[in-house]
């Protein structure tokens, strides 16, 4: 984690008072004084930041102290979170494992207690895949619910500012810290829809964290879960070539995200429209979905998460979004909490539910810590 101090432009109260909260910031965030470099070395030159971003200013004007920033998979375009210009972080409770990316060292610091919460970005998936590979909580807001104000790339159909934290009441006084009220805590959880989408027994295994809890979930269904997927990958590649092809000039952007940068320039305007009227569908169906059970639950990834030596070969990672990025095509809140371990690997719960029902999730990841504590 990069600090920020006086010395290097920006001066930080490392002095903590009563009720103050440390944070950390992806590095694709503005704080004014510090050049944002998103993880890479094309950027390294970039100047520094006139002011901070949006969500940011808010938080330093309630009581939230900012103590770093923090390194990425380059550009925020990949999912290990393996970055060896920047850094790569250990994963503090899984060491052999990726931290998972692209907010890989949010999420890193999150998980270490070296702050209270920190912020990332989620464009396909990007805080809740390492929340889920770190252990930890990440919270995807319904799409425009936090300003993007200062962050990178500056457009996007599909990128929130998320929230990563050990404890689901720390994500809930995130948000009234950012005029994002939450209601009190549930007295009952409402019905549940669960999609099995995942292995079969990271879908056991979730089913009976549920179990636990004295929840039975409905069965549900969403017929449009991987040709959402597609189409996030679509969008995201479009937009990321319309935002970082410049940055391809002098070859100093890393040879597989340069690769996949240039993927983009061959999208044309059928496929998106094609992406577009996905989009379209299966917001419609998780919509369809959401006024049967006003939660929807499946797994955050569909498979284990691979250690830091399988991560190298591209093959092993290439599925590892595909039951998070749909909620980025859809714009639907979305939450992962650690349900447990699989053969010493982490397994996350994902829950979504109705657009701008982020409290919702904070309340029912609240109502299932209680019951694991009892």
């Amino acid at each position: 984690m990069q600090p920020v101090t006086e010395s290097n432009g920006y001066v930080a109260q490392f002095t903590l008072g009563e009720g103050d909260l440390r944070f950390a910031v992806k590095d694709t965030l503005d704080i004014a004084g510090f050049a944002t470099r998103a993880g890479c070395p094309a950027l390294e030159a970039n100047p520094a930041a006139e002011q901070h971003a949006g969500v940011v200013e808010t938080l330093l004007g309630q009581r939230c102290v900012l103590t770093g920033k923090t390194t990425l998979h380059e550009l925020a375009f990949g999912v290990t979170g393996i970055n060896p210009w920047s850094g790569t972080p250990v994963n503090p409770r899984f060491p052999d494992l990726i931290p998972g990316g692209s907010s890989s060292g949010s999420a890193a610091v999150v998980a270490s207690g070296e702050v209270d919460f920190a912020l990332g970005t989620d464009t396909g998936g990007s805080v809740r895949m390492p929340a889920a590979c770190c252990g930890i909580l990440g919270l995807k807001p319904t799409y425009g619910r936090l300003s993007r104000a200062g962050v990178m790339p500056a457009q996007s159909s599909l990128d929130c500012v998320g929230i990563f934290a050990r404890r689901p009441e720390m994500l809930r006084e995130v948000l009234n810290r950012l005029a994002v009220p939450v209601d009190a805590p549930l007295q009952s959880m409402p019905a549940i829809g669960f999609i099995a989408s995942a292995l079969i027994d990271i879908d056991a295994l979730l089913l009976n964290f549920l179990a636990r809890a004295d929840l039975h979930p409905r069965q549900a269904e969403l017929p449009l879960l991987g040709d959402a997927h597609r189409a996030g990958l679509t969008l995201i590649s479009h937009e990321n070539w319309q935002a970082f092809n410049p940055l391809l000039r002098n070859g100093a952007v890393s040879a597989d995200v340069a690769t996949r940068i240039r993927a983009g320039a061959d999208i044309h305007a059928e496929a998106l429209n094609a992406a577009e009227a996905i989009r379209h569908t299966f917001t419609a169906q998780v919509d369809d979905q959401l006024a049967k059970t006003p939660l929807l639950a499946l797994a955050t990834l569909p498979e284990l998460p691979p250690t830091l030596e399988e991560a190298k070969d591209p093959l092993s990672v290439v599925n590892l979004t595909r039951l998070v990025r749909p909620f980025n095509l859809s714009g639907h809140p979305a939450l992962t909490l650690p349900a447990g371990t699989l053969r010493g690997r982490p397994v996350a719960l994902q829950l979504i539910a109705a657009k701008g029902q982020e409290g919702l999730l904070i309340q029912a990841a609240e109502w299932l810590a209680e019951r694991r504590r009892r």
